[in-house]
Parts: C-alpha cells; structure tokens; sequence
C-alpha cells in the first residue's frame, strides 16, 4: 500500500510541478488510463484521427515534410488507416541529421536539444519539445502504476546518462528528495561502489528499481556474493530499460530482490514505445506511438514476423518524428494481453545489447561510460568499441568532413582516462561498421574474462 505522503505526492506536489513546468502530465496519465481498456478497435480508430490531425499539422507547419508531401503528392487530409504510413518515405538518423533544422515546425514553442547514441551507434541529435516531455512522463506514470507505484513511492534510479547525471543542481537534489527519487550512477561498478549501492538501497527500501538490466543484475549478483538478502525490502518491481532483458537477468533481479520485473522499451529519440504489465504483456504506448515493423526491403512485415521497429510519435508536433528508424528488430503480436487493455502488444525485442567492460586495474563499468565519449563528436558518423584485452582496446569511427583529426588524441586520452592510463587505444577509421554475423549490431564489445556476463550474446 502506497503511504499518505505518496498520495500527497501524486496529488499535490508532482501535479503542482508539472504546471510550473507548463506540462499536461496528470490530464493526460488520466486519458491514458482509459483509454488502456478501450477495445482495440477503438483505440485503432482514436489513433488514425490523431494521425490524421498530426500529418496535416506537420504539412502546414514543417518545412521539411511540407515539401516532401508536395513532392510525393501525398495528401494528409485523406489518411484513412494507419496503412496510409506507408506511402511516406522512412526517417533515419541521415535525414535528421542532414535537415534538423528544417525538421523543426514553424511557431514551434521551446525544445530541448538532445543527442543519443542509438541501438545503431550512430550519434544523432535532435529537439524535443514539451509535449513530447508530458506524453513521455504520463506513459511511464501510467506503466509504474500497473505496478502498484505511483508518483512519491520511494524509488532507486541506477543510471548512466550525463543528462541526468549533470542536472542534479539544487533544484533537481530537492525535487528529487521530495518525491523520494535517488539516482545512483551507473558508470562504474567497481566492489566499492556497489556495496555502497547495496546500502543505499536497503537503507531507502524503495517500493521500485529503475535502471539497465545489466546494472542491476550486477548489483544482484554482488549482493549474493556479499550474502546480503535484498528480498526483504518490499520492492514491489524493477523497471528496466534502454538494453535488451535476457530471461537470466530477469530471472536474477526477481529472485534477489523479491520483485516482479517489467520490461520498459523505448528510447530518447523514439520515446517511450512499450512497457510490460504484470500479466506479462508488453504493451504499446499506442495513443501516442505507431509501430511498423519492416523488412530488409524497407517493407512492412505481418504481425509475428521479425522486422525492424518503426516508429510515428503523435506528441511531437514541433520536431516530428514519423516513420522514424530506430534500428531495433522485433516481433509484433495480434493476441490480447490478459490483463484485458486492448493496447496492442510486442511479442518478442530482438535488438539491444550494451556491455560491461573493465578498466586495467578491474573496475568494472557500464560500456555508456565509453559511448559517450563518441556519440556527440561532430563527424562521427558511428562508432564500435572493442576491448580485445585489459591493455588494449580498439575503437572504430566512420566520420565525415566535420571530423576533426586533432580530435584523435582527445578521444584517446578519454578512453584512457577511464579504461587506465596502460592501456593501448587504437582508433581505426573505416569506411562502414559491419554487423555481428546474427545481423545484430553491437557497439560496445568486451572480449575479456571475468565482467559481468552479457548473457544470450
């Protein structure tokens, strides 16, 4: 049961906040929790008139798709079915790149400027503007309620982004105390640092854990190591995301920590595309986001076939993404969940893996530690990091005419920084990254013994 001051949380103080912030959140989680039972066909016909709404918007407004629509012939006041999509052409990293500023709707209001290195690797930065923000942050309201956690639940963040991790200045430390959210960087994972993890969690008793499977399967597996019960603490779930969960990673963070474990799937760039009920349904954000799913031919594939994910956010009127690549292959589902919502649900991700890798004297650390060196860099195009041996790493670029090679040293001196002043960096520039021979891509890869295995890799 969720405390008083919980409720004050999610009823006074969070609302409160979001209005300051000029965002929508509780009126739309409230929306979102009903139409989640909505029967399918309902919600099917709810999303063609947004997107509908949506198309003409970006017509009118954005420059880029105003004269790709012009130039296709294509009319976005006849769109009839989430079909229709496909007569649009596909949006990849390329494109944004190459037109962001032109992406950008006219009139738009305030956006926040991203970057993100992507399942492909490849570092792309893009804006998001408050609607997207408010949509985003009901979803995930709305998901961790399935859960019983709402809003002021005690929660344990272990992550890695710079982004949050270079906003906790006052305001956020006090915002973040207030709803009861501790964030635990999830960069380096040496002894020290997560025994200093397992006491940060038994001392909050979180009612949630949120974070990168591989991080908190790390933390599980230490505190067995330590024989440290972490069952007792009454976490009701672990929410994990931005990697792909394998059964023994679930299997490991439920059974160490007594909890249910719920697969959240999305991204910066693409949003927050679908998140597991406890019935064990991975269910789209479908009043927002429309997943295709395509093949190697850039064409549709039926449900229950592999293909890569697709994505048109519906919240993203002032910086659309539509039809955008995320690179990410997975199975869609035409079955219904238990649970009885009629949001329709991804059978099976195929796509995401991140490594742990290890610095020359064992620390071990999340691989973002070293993708975030790259991912921002003008002209780099993508990038593959592989640890060969604790003395030796070798990090391939595709760049462009932006790079600059004085920036080599740069690079070689931050990875150094982190893996060890002995260790030997060597970049590589190459014309292309190739695949691993499954047609996975892997942009982190330690060949070396003794780091927390990534499993089903």
């Amino acid at each position: 049961m969720s405390s008083m001051y919980t409720a004050v949380c999610s009823h006074a103080i969070f609302p409160l906040h979001e209005r300051l912030k000029g965002h929508d959140s509780v009126a739309v989680r409230q929306r979102l929790e009903v139409s989640q039972w909505w029967p399918r066909e309902a919600i099917e016909a709810d999303r063609v008139a947004r997107l509908r709404r949506f198309l003409v918007d970006a017509g009118n407004r954005v420059p880029y798709y105003r004269e790709l629509f012009a130039r296709s012939g294509f009319q976005p006041e006849g769109v009839q079915s989430l079909a229709d999509l496909a007569k649009l052409p596909l949006l990849g990293k390329p494109e944004i790149r190459a037109h962001a500023d032109r992406i950008k709707a006219e009139g738009h209001g305030p956006l926040q400027r991203y970057n993100t290195g992507g399942s492909s690797g490849e570092p792309l930065i893009f804006y998001i503007g408050k609607d997207r923000v408010t949509h985003d942050v009901a979803a995930k309201w709305r998901a961790t309620r399935w859960w019983g956690v709402d809003i002021g639940d005690p929660e344990m963040v272990v992550w890695g982004s710079p982004i949050e991790l270079g906003a906790q200045d006052r305001v956020r430390r006090f915002r973040d105390k207030l709803l009861r959210t501790q964030l635990l960087p999830a960069f380096e994972m040496s002894d020290t640092k997560v025994d200093g993890f397992i006491a940060a969690i038994r001392q909050q008793r979180p009612r949630m854990l949120f974070g990168y499977p591989s991080a908190l399967t790390h933390i599980a597996r230490h505190s067995q190591k330590r024989g440290i019960a972490m069952n007792d603490l009454g976490i009701q779930v672990a929410f994990v995301t931005s990697e792909r969960l394998y059964d023994d990673q679930r299997a490991t963070i439920g059974s160490v920590f007594g909890c249910g474990v719920a697969n959240g799937y999305g991204g910066r760039d693409a949003g927050f595309i679908a998140h597991e009920c406890p019935s064990g349904g991975m269910h789209v954000t479908a009043e927002d986001i429309i997943v295709e799913t395509i093949g190697q031919d850039g064409q549709p594939v039926p449900e229950g076939q592999p293909g890569e994910i697709v994505t048109t956010h519906l919240a993203t009127r002032d910086f659309p993404f539509i039809r955008y690549r995320t690179g990410d292959v997975a199975v869609l589902s035409k079955a219904t969940c238990a649970c009885g919502r009629g949001l329709p649900l991804i059978q099976e991700l195929q796509g995401r893996t991140t490594d742990f890798v290890l610095a020359a004297d064992g620390t071990v650390m999340h691989g973002l530690a070293l993708i975030y060196i790259l991912r921002d860099l003008p002209g780099v195009q993508s990038f593959k990091i592989v640890q060969e041996t604790l003395l030796h790493t070798v990090v391939q670029l595709v760049v462009d005419e932006r790079f600059v090679r004085a920036q080599s040293a740069d690079i070689v001196l931050a990875f150094k920084r982190r893996l060890g002043d002995a260790v030997q960096v060597d970049l590589q520039f190459v014309e292309r990254i190739a695949a691993e021979k499954s047609g996975k891509f892997r942009y982190v890869v330690s060949r070396v013994t003794g780091q927390p295995p990534a499993a089903g890799v």
